[in-house]
């Protein structure tokens, strides 16, 4: 079993999409998300090729992004070598539809690994396992050319068999050559999708033969499960899970996969971000729940991030400069919290995450006589409480639990802060 110890310690991580469709920098026919926008506009493989002549992210400083990311509380970082339209950040040996190729000259994704790992991030590499650029790679429901009757005919007699050892070859390019790796975040299969004609999935790719040679070359990296086959963690695209995720009953490792604005890659025109703290309710609701929260960001087509997009991991980071404790290495908890609020647990700190703030007082239902110490986190003030049924005079309180509750007593002022947390210090 590959050890997961790292990934559940960390808890929080940074995605960057980035590549060609970081120049269009819009969603396309106002479909899907921006990385998507050869398939929206249905562009010939030739016409969207021309953003070679012009990626040119002369303002790419990769040790900033990770300053940047570090100060947010991130500490495992994945950057996009390939994505759906089949350009790559590194020089391949298998393709000239990459970086070297165009006005940068050179191989991204070794600056990108060399600033974050320097700066004490675990690496991931995202690798797309569809390629709409390929020779190889069959026309399918996905495919931007899916509606071109001559084009598919022309493409009529690809072979995936061949695709498929280019993808091999790629993935050993990536393996062996840029140090140690720690997660290897493949996307996506498709073999029974509605309305995805032609899909593929672990035949197509020979997905347990390209896991075992990930495995064979990176002895201790993670697999996510995107190749039709279990991986080491499951990945949950643009959603908020009410609870752990289990197989077969048990809690397995998983990482949820956000976006800040909807879009994936550079969108222009898309001011739709989440706040701050949406975005930290976020991050302690996927904890809580015993997940990883990896949030993306969107580079423009120069190398910069987003405005909106440091600005919300700046206060994100102002947040988990003072709560960090109750994130990292953390997980769910067996108590069950009151309304509008979250725990998380660490050893024997239980952490009470209000994400709104109550009225003089909150009951804690079946923490009566577990308890020694209680305190805000952001800045260790005592929070008094008290084993309680009845709270000034009324018995029926429905938050009192036959179990027997603890009340706190919190201050009369809402700190201010994202979301205010308690630490609680259980009894041995």
């Amino acid at each position: 079993m590959t050890d997961t110890a790292w990934f559940t310690e960390a808890r929080f991580g940074l995605f960057v999409h980035w590549g060609l469709y970081a120049i269009p920098a819009r969603r396309g026919n106002n479909t899907g998300t921006s990385e998507w926008v050869q398939r929206h506009e249905h562009s010939h493989t030739d016409a969207y090729a021309r953003y070679l002549r012009y990626f040119d992210p002369d303002r790419y400083d990769p040790a900033a992004w990770a300053e940047e990311a570090w100060d947010a509380g991130m500490r495992y970082a994945v950057l996009t070598t390939k994505h759906h339209d089949g350009f790559c950040l590194w020089d391949s040996a298998l393709t000239d539809f990459k970086a070297t190729n165009t006005p940068a000259g050179r191989d991204l994704v070794r600056e990108f690994t060399d600033a974050f790992r320097s700066r004490g991030f675990r690496i991931g590499f995202y690798h797309s396992l569809i390629d709409w650029h390929h020779p190889e790679f069959p026309v399918d429901g996905k495919h931007p050319m899916d509606e071109n009757e001559e084009f598919k005919a022309a493409a009529s007699g690809r072979d995936i068999t061949k695709y498929a050892d280019y993808l091999h070859g790629q993935v050993r390019e990536l393996l062996t050559g840029y140090g140690r790796v720690d997660v290897m975040w493949f996307d996506y299969s498709y073999p029974e999708q509605p309305g995805a004609w032609g899909g593929k999935g672990a035949a197509d790719w020979r997905s347990e033969e390209l896991f075992a040679t990930v495995r064979e070359l990176q002895p201790r990296i993670l697999v996510n499960d995107r190749l039709d086959v279990p991986g080491d963690f499951i990945t949950p695209e643009q959603v908020q899970l009410a609870g752990q995720l289990k197989r077969d009953g048990k809690p397995v490792v998983w990482e949820a996969c956000q976006t800040m604005n909807g879009d994936w890659g550079y969108n222009r025109d898309n001011l739709a971000f989440k706040s701050a703290g949406q975005l930290v309710r976020m991050l302690i609701d996927t904890v809580a729940n015993g997940g990883n929260l990896l949030l993306n960001t969107g580079p423009t087509a120069r190398g910069t991030l987003e405005k909106a997009s440091v600005e919300r991991l700046r206060a994100v980071g102002e947040w988990m400069e003072l709560h960090e404790r109750s994130i990292r290495g953390a997980g769910p908890s067996t108590y069950r919290p009151p309304a509008d609020a979250r725990y998380t647990q660490r050893g024997d700190r239980l952490y009470l995450h209000l994400f709104s703030w109550p009225m003089r007082h909150i009951h804690l239902p079946g923490l009566a006589g577990t308890v020694e110490h209680a305190q805000m986190l952001q800045d260790g003030s005592e929070v008094l409480f008290q084993d309680t049924t009845t709270v000034d005079g009324h018995p029926d309180d429905p938050a009192l639990s036959d179990e027997g509750s603890l009340t706190l007593h919190l201050p009369e002022n809402r700190p201010e802060t994202a979301v205010p947390v308690v630490e609680l210090f259980l009894r041995a």
